[in-house]
Order: structure tokens, then C-alpha cells, then sequence
């Protein structure tokens, strides 16, 4: 027998106290035309457990798997060969099984763990000091700005108009709970980032600026300028890295002058998984910022004995300290993601990264050459890392879903991420990693041309 602890009475105060006429008007912000007003469409009312097996088994095979063809998708989420021994280590019962490391006398092993993960990301990002994971990408960067908001006092954020589109809604949304100011445009398709425009645009009430590097159409900019302009004006600049396979080639953000550096953990031993979990990253560059840091940090010490050991150094989250001084609202971390994240890493090395990295660059260089050949065909950056945008003639979501058609998946298109773009509707976003090969490349382009003809 179900235990339904609430009663209808239960249901009615707790409306009348946070002023809702129904459990639906919870559900005011999702749009009218995504409710579902009746059973979903392909599935019988009621069927036997195998007849549900094989109906089942007969949708996924519509699906188009990542393996099975030419791949170039990417645009925050990127397809990279993860080593088998990941799987095979993440799936140890101390680690697939754990949980939040609240007794760290019993959770030596887990918070090693994520000691050295917090390590790898600090080095990587080129900061003094990562938390021990978070979320996802988007969410880091929603926390970054909130953090910046709390050591500037001030709640003004510029977002680069390179910033994912995503990542902006999700400011956007958690923004208006703390009546922040979001200031955003979306971009133009050029070839330059708009780092010069915001260094001129930080003015006495900006707590933030945020850059992605390399951003949403593969460009990559210097953000030492703009990094000198935020610290003359008191804000702090942040930078998001979707695809940090990329700082094995590029000068890290910290390097740079960012502030807080953030991003997606997914591209190093984490699948793309049908969009996740995925894995958030979340470093700062001067450590007297620690405290404002949301998450938790694992931290080194010595027992009584003078023996090594590993403690949960920071928390901050309402569970643990007074409410009014809490900065996070993270109740967990993604401590898998981040252990299959510090193993492939580790796997790699610093030579490996490089080397990785370097493989990914030579690839994405051969394809933007090869499809600078196909008539109407743009290449539109003149630097990029694994990622660029081509913009085409006509409609270029329809002409991805074409292309899907020859099972030749040829990118992210950008009228699907902003749909109310003019001349963004002719762009197509191009990833390339070290899972393409030559002939793919020349699959995309012969489809491509053949589709434009």
C-alpha cells in the first residue's frame, strides 16, 4: 500500500500560504504548448511485458546513434573517445555507491578523490583554487555571478554575446529570483568576439562580466584587455569553457585575468549521454575569495599521528551552517561524473591532453579547409580550436535536418539555438574531435555540396 503522507487539507494550507489557487498555477512558467494533455502518442493504453519490450525496442531504432554516423555536433556538449577503463573504475561498489562525504573518517577514498579532481581543474583553468564539482555548466555559471554579486555588492552582470544561449537563460532565470540585472544581446555573425565592446561597456555598478572561451561560434579571444577594464572598474571577470579539452592548446582564463573560471567537466570522461548528468567545473583565481565560493572544497591535512589524510574542508550549503550566511544552494555534488572526469585526466596526463588537443585542432583545420572549398560555403572565424560556424545560403535548420536525413549529422544549426535571428539563420556550428575521421570530413562536405547544388 502507497503512503501518501498529505492530506487535501495539507495541500490547501500550503497553497493558501504561498498564495496559489491550485497545484497548477506551480506550473505557470512552462509554456502551454509543452503540458501533456493526453497519453503519449506511440505507446498502446496497455500491453503484455514483451509486447511492450519489442514496441519499445522498434522506437530506439529510429534513433541516429553518435557511432553510426559522420558526427559534428557539439555546441556545449562534445563527443570524445572515453578510455574503457573509466567505466570500469566508476563502476566500483565504494564509488558507484557513495554518497555526499559527511563522515570523512570512512570517506578517505572519495574525498582523495575529489581532492585531486579539484586540483586537476584548478591547474587546468590556471586558478589557485576549484570547488569539488557542480551541476553542470550552466548552473556553475549562474553561481559565478550570484558569487560575484556577493564580494562586489553589486548586482549588474554583462553577458558576452559568445555566451551559450543557454547558459544566458539560465542567468536569466535564476537573475530575476535576486533581482539581478542581466545585460545581454545576442550575436552578430563576425568573425571578431565582442570582448573589445564590453571592456567599454563595464562601468561603476557591474559586478560581472562573462566571456565563454572559446565561445558559442568557436572564436577565441585575448581577455586580458577586458580583465584590466573589470579590475579598474571593480567587477569581476568570468570565464565559461564548454569544451576544456581546448586549454590542452589555449592560455587558461586564469592566466588571463579571469576571476572566476566555470564551465563543463563533460567532454573529459563523461559521454554525452542524451544531455546528461553532466558535470560542472568552478575554480577562482585569488584565494581570499574561497569563502564566497559556492560547493564544497576537500582539503589535506595531517591526523594526530601525522599521517596524511583528506577532510571536507569548506561547506556551504543551508544544511550545515546558519541560513543568512550560506552561498550555495548545491545539495550535492557530481561526484561520479567527477571521478570519471579525474580518471580520464589522469589517464591522459599532461603530454596526453596536449597531444589530444593538438589532434583535435590538425582535424577541425582539414574540415574548415575542406568546406571552404564547397560552393556557398562560408567559413566565418579566423581562429578557432575544435569548433567553428559556416554560414550557408538558405535556411540552415533545414538544411541539418536534410543532411540528418542522409544520416550525415553536419552540426548545431543556430536558428535552432536562436530562433528570431536574421542572418543567424544561414549558421551552422561545426565540432570536430578526435572521434571524426578523414573520410567523415569528406562526407560532410559531399553531402553538403550535393545538398546546396
Amino acid at each position: 500500500m502507497r503512503y501518501l503522507p498529505l492530506t487535501d487539507g495539507n495541500r490547501s494550507a500550503m497553497l493558501d500560504v504561498i498564495g496559489a489557487k491550485s497545484i497548477d498555477d506551480l506550473f505557470a512558467d512552462v509554456p502551454r504548448e509543452h503540458y501533456l494533455t493526453g497519453p503519449v502518442e506511440g505507446l498502446p493504453m496497455h500491453a503484455g511485458e514483451m509486447a511492450v519490450e519489442r514496441h519499445m525496442r522498434r522506437l530506439s531504432k529510429m534513433n541516429l546513434a553518435a557511432a553510426d554516423a559522420p558526427f559534428f555536433l557539439g555546441a556545449g556538449a562534445y563527443r570524445h573517445h572515453v578510455p574503457a577503463s573509466v567505466d570500469h573504475l566508476i563502476q566500483r561498489g565504494e564509488f558507484l555507491t557513495s554518497y555526499t562525504p559527511y563522515q570523512p573518517e570512512i570517506a578517505q577514498g572519495t574525498l582523495q578523490m575529489l581532492f585531486e579532481f579539484q586540483t586537476q581543474v584548478a591547474r587546468l583553468f590556471g586558478c589557485a583554487v576549484a570547488n569539488a564539482s557542480m551541476y553542470d555548466g550552466s548552473t556553475a555559471c549562474w553561481e559565478a555571478i550570484a558569487m560575484a554579486g556577493r564580494v562586489t555588492k553589486r548586482s549588474k552582470a554583462l553577458l558576452s554575446d559568445g555566451l551559450h544561449p543557454h547558459y544566458v537563460s539560465t542567468a536569466k532565470t535564476m537573475g530575476k529570483f535576486n533581482g539581478d540585472i542581466i545585460v545581454y544581446a545576442e550575436p552578430k555573425l563576425l568573425a571578431e568576439t565582442d570582448f573589445a565592446a564590453l571592456a567599454k561597456a563595464v562601468d561603476s555598478e557591474t559586478g560581472s562580466v562573462v566571456v565563454q572561451y572559446p565561445d558559442i561560434l568557436g572564436r577565441i579571444g585575448d581577455m586580458t584587455a577586458l580583465a584590466e577594464a573589470c579590475h579598474a572598474a571593480g567587477a569581476l571577470l568570468v570565464a565559461v569553457v564548454t569544451e576544456p579539452v581546448a586549454l590542452g592548446a589555449l592560455k587558461s582564463p586564469g592566466e588571463m585575468g579571469a576571476d572566476i573560471v566555470v564551465g563543463e567537466g563533460q567532454s573529459i570522461g563523461v559521454g554525452l549521454q542524451f544531455g546528461g548528468p553532466y558535470l560542472g567545473l568552478f575554480a577562482v583565481r585569488d584565494p581570499k575569495h574561497v569563502r564566497q565560493m559556492p560547493g564544497r572544497l576537500c582539503g589535506q591535512t595531517v591526523d594526530a599521528e601525522g599521517k596524511r589524510g583528506f577532510v571536507l574542508t569548506l561547506s556551504t550549503r543551508e544544511q550545515h551552517i546558519r541560513r543568512e550566511k550560506a552561498t550555495s544552494n548545491i545539495c550535492t555534488n557530481s561526484g561520479l561524473c567527477a571521478l570519471a572526469f579525474s580518471i580520464h585526466l589522469t589517464l591522459l596526463g599532461e603530454k596526453g591532453l596536449r597531444a589530444l588537443a593538438a589532434e583535435n585542432h590538425r582535424l577541425a583545420c582539414a574540415a574548415a579547409d575542406r568546406l571552404a572549398k564547397v560552393p556557398g560555403v562560408e567559413v566565418l572565424n579566423e581562429s578557432f580550436f575544435n569548433e567553428f560556424t559556416i554560414v550557408v545560403p538558405g535556411d540552415a535548420r533545414q538544411l541539418v535536418r536534410d543532411l540528418a536525413d542522409k544520416r550525415v549529422l553536419a552540426g548545431v544549426s543556430l536558428g535552432r539555438l536562436y530562433p528570431d535571428g536574421d542572418r543567424r539563420e544561414k549558421g551552422i556550428v561545426i565540432a570536430v574531435t578526435e572521434t571524426v575521421t578523414e573520410e567523415d570530413i569528406e562526407a560532410l562536405a559531399s553531402a553538403l555540396q550535393e545538398a546546396l547544388a
